[in-house]
């Protein structure tokens, strides 16, 4: 599927909702970043296939007056994925249920390294 989006889309603040496609043996994953990682794009893949790479990028959302950086994969099927990412101390592997979303902090493990 291909989406069209205005020049903007990776240097505005997201507002909007994001819509989920999950249920059935769908669910998803919101993956929270620092915002160095801003318009980055970050794949995962179910365990053991890394080949069947999907990828989305970091964007700059606000929600509940709060001002975050996340990606947000809407759709994938259940089963244990790997994150790809650079960092060996970030968190690399997520666990996808059907009809529920996973989160995946990014942001507080390099924080409190940092500290």
């Amino acid at each position: 599927m291909s989406h069209m989006h205005d020049s903007d889309y990776w240097t505005r603040v997201h507002t909007e909702s994001v819509v989920l496609d999950i249920g059935d043996d769908v669910g998803a994953l919101v993956l929270y970043t620092l915002p160095h990682l801003h318009g980055r794009e970050i794949e995962v893949s179910p365990l053991g296939q890394d080949s069947q790479r999907v990828h989305t990028a970091v964007l700059e959302r606000r929600a509940n007056g709060r001002t975050l950086f996340a990606a947000v994969y809407a759709e994938l099927r259940e089963g244990r994925y790997r994150i790809w990412g650079d960092d060996a101390r970030l968190p690399s592997e997520v666990t996808i249920e059907a009809g529920r979303v996973a989160e995946v902090d990014w942001a507080a493990p390099v924080a409190v390294a940092l500290t």
